[in-house]
């Protein structure tokens, strides 16, 4: 039995566990700074960034409860290491990096965005890494409603112009080595865009900006929508996000099919309770090699 067999196997088994509410307030707040120096010449633009609430983010369920934070944050280093190690072992600055991580799920509900943001806090503590956090899931934006920049300009308005600079559309956040990169205001032919060439001119300006930097993409579920499968073909590596006792195993096998071919694809269980000891994450595999799904 294959390791994606496996994992499925478990989906079948597994039991269910209560997700967080998917219309909770947001938690962040764009903050604009009054420039540190003035000048006589003309003003500074002001600086823009992101004030995370971590207790509002944790209430909201977007993060572990604090008595299981140190297992959670040992499942989520076993998830980020051999990502990582990927990314910053590649010099590649064009579509297909593995600096270019998409985060999907076969359906709505499996956690996926939970999940994007955990493993994008878990990274930015690395002390060589930054992270952008992508909000492509531009039907329903979710990463950018949490943290308060719902309606900002962001992905899209650097896909419908090539005179907008995606980096200025960039935003930090308080969270030291993480920004968020908005999905935009919403318009028509969103899906024709990120399938776009300009998509791989975007990527690699996000990637020229640091050579530490790796991007993970949160993008709508697979099977839901058809800017999932087009952003599949600009990254380097797919992770799918299953919820236990959750996905049916069809929809899995489902969403797998949509996944380009020679893209290297992971998986996460969430919400796996199969032992004591796995705590939120019932199994972690890479069964791509770069060569088959």
């Amino acid at each position: 039995m294959t390791l994606v067999e496996r994992a499925i196997e478990k989906l079948r088994r597994g039991t269910e566990q209560q997700r967080p509410k998917t219309e909770a307030a947001p938690v962040g707040s764009l903050v604009v700074e009054a420039p540190a120096v003035a000048t006589s010449v003309a003003p500074a633009t002001p600086a823009r960034r992101i004030a995370v609430d971590r207790d509002a983010l944790r209430n909201a369920g977007y993060l572990p409860e604090t008595t299981v934070d140190r297992e959670f944050a040992s499942h989520y280093r076993k998830i980020k290491r051999p990502l990582i190690s990927a990314a910053l072992n590649s010099s590649s600055l064009e579509a297909g990096s593995p600096r270019l991580i998409m985060m999907a799920s076969a359906l709505p509900g499996d956690g996926k965005t939970f999940t994007s943001i955990n493993l994008a806090l878990s990274m930015a503590r690395e002390r060589d890494v930054s992270v952008v956090l992508a909000d492509a899931d531009v039907p329903k934006p979710h990463v950018s409603r949490i943290f308060g920049v719902e309606g900002e300009r962001g992905l899209l308005e650097a896909l419908a112009d090539p005179a907008v600079d995606v980096e200025s559309l960039v935003l930090p956040t308080d969270v030291g080595g993480l920004s968020i990169l908005p999905a935009g205001i919403p318009q028509e032919g969103a899906t024709e865009l990120i399938a776009s060439s300009r998509m791989a001119a975007v990527v690699a300006r996000l990637l020229s900006s640091n050579p530490r930097r790796i991007v993970l993409f949160d993008s709508p579920p697979l099977l839901a929508s058809s800017e999932s499968r087009a952003l599949a073909g600009a990254v380097g590596h797919v992770i799918l996000v299953v919820r236990s006792g959750k996905t049916p195993r069809r929809a899995v096998e489902d969403a797998l099919e949509q996944i380009v071919e020679g893209k290297t694809v992971s998986l996460i269980l969430n919400q796996g309770r199969s032992g004591a000891s796995e705590g939120y994450y019932g199994e972690y595999g890479n069964y791509g090699d770069g060569a088959s799904k």
